[in-house]
């Protein structure tokens, strides 16, 4: 049922009669080869490939497990050797359009999509015998070789001690019958069933009984990181000046990029958002007007807002990539002055991010600059000569219930490993924190 939930019914198609109309298919009509169009709110109907894209951003949890949204964008040619599921030019059937619009070719329909092979996995038998069968399997036969050996040595026995081999053959019957396990799948499966129901009342599913066994006879536990250990849950961890000094001017410099921003806000916005009081959120929307947007897009990974406090005064305020900040930045705002960014400083700028993402900290810096009103549309060209002011810094914090559990599967003498798509430095501070080492 959740897999169907995460399924679209109908799509957006291009006609085949030359007019050049979308029309809407049921998903079961689309065939390889169709022009699909998508936009914000859309579920995507098949595998697709990108051909035409703005600003796309799809939500693909229900496959990766990954809460961000990933831009997705228009190439001709993919990157060799890459895992599909992070193909910036593909989307999958079940995924979600966050933001932006897009055409795409189907390449993939139903039970051939990625979508539809997990479904596959998740409903089909295996064939291999586990543990617990080959185990109970085991006992099955030692007893049916015992029932074999007993049978005719009881026959023998008391058909030549009471010379009625009648009633031996009768005796000995008996005996096969009473060393059969014919009872022992039913003992097995009512056993097996009440654990699982103790289960289900802490919210576990569980799908095959003989799990249960297997589960309990486990030495290694391997584990996702997001979402399980951690809440899944960006949280906005500091914001600092480029020395690491905790900075009020960082913070709402963010905050205004943020707020004023449109369309959907990804989590590090919302983040960013909630990081600031309610009073002091008020003040700034109060004091600062929006007066121009510069969108974030794949290529320069960076989005600017331009807002004013003063009518022949406007402010450009860019938050993005360290990088892509760091190249259109001139200048550093350092001990309240504004200072060159020279050698020295792009030294200091490297220590002390670094040193953030030892502590598997996600870094986004903050810049900004001055500019004269004017009337008009402020361009990406205008994202030039800033004022590196500092950096904001995320972290998705572990579950409260994370230590706790680990610390009984330690008890148990379970050694647990983590298997993430996360840096080895984000990994590495997560596992700290729940005390794993």
């Amino acid at each position: 049922k959740a897999m169907v939930s995460n399924t679209a019914t109908v799509s957006r198609v291009i006609n085949d009669l030359g007019e050049n109309a979308w029309i809407e298919l049921p998903i079961d009509q689309l065939v390889p080869g169709d022009l699909v169009k998508l936009a914000a709110g859309d579920m995507i109907p098949a595998d697709l490939r990108v051909i035409q894209a703005r600003d796309l951003f799809v939500a693909q949890a229900s496959l990766t497990g990954e809460s961000l949204p990933v831009e997705k964008v228009a190439r001709t040619r993919d990157p060799q050797q890459m895992n599909p599921l992070e193909c910036d030019t593909l989307c999958f059937m079940g995924t979600t359009v966050v933001s932006g619009t897009a055409q795409a070719i189907v390449t993939a329909t139903g039970g051939n999509t990625w979508f539809g092979q997990l479904a596959g996995r998740v409903s089909e038998q295996e064939s291999e015998p586990n543990a617990f069968q080959k185990g109970i399997g085991r006992v099955s036969m030692l007893l049916i070789r015992f029932m074999m050996v007993m049978t005719p040595i009881v026959l023998l026995i008391n058909g030549y001690t009471k010379g009625d081999w009648w009633e031996a053959a009768l005796f000995a019957l008996s005996v096969a019958v009473g060393l059969t396990p014919e009872m022992l799948p039913m003992i097995v499966t009512s056993t097996l069933a009440r654990g699982a129901v103790k289960l289900s009342k802490q919210k576990v599913i569980v799908k095959h009984l003989d799990a249960i066994q297997n589960f309990g006879a486990m030495d290694i536990l391997c584990t996702d990181k997001t979402g399980t250990l951690t809440q899944d849950k960006i949280v906005l961890e500091n914001h600092t000046d480029i020395a690491g000094k905790t900075s009020e001017r960082v913070l709402y410099s963010a905050w205004l990029n943020s707020h004023y921003q449109t369309g959907l806000k990804n989590l590090l916005d919302v983040a960013v958002l909630e990081g600031v009081d309610e009073e002091s959120a008020r003040t700034l929307s109060g004091r600062w007007q929006k007066v121009d947007e510069i969108p974030f897009d794949f290529e320069r990974r960076r989005m600017s807002v331009v807002v004013s406090e003063q009518a022949d005064v406007h402010q450009l305020i860019c938050k993005g990539a360290l990088q892509e900040i760091l190249n259109v930045s001139t200048q550093v705002r350092h001990n309240g002055e504004i200072v060159p960014l020279d050698e020295t400083m792009l030294r200091r700028i490297k220590r002390v991010t670094d040193n953030l993402n030892r502590q598997g900290l996600r870094v986004v810096a903050v810049a900004s600059k001055f500019l004269p009103a004017r009337e008009g549309d402020y361009q990406r060209i205008d994202e030039s000569d800033l004022i590196l002011e500092g950096y904001i810094a995320f972290l998705d914090p572990p579950k409260e219930t994370t230590a706790p559990a680990l610390k009984a599967l330690k008890a148990s003498g379970i050694t647990v490993k983590i298997l993430t798509g996360d840096s080895e430095l984000v990994a590495a501070k997560v596992c700290h924190e729940v005390g794993l080492d």
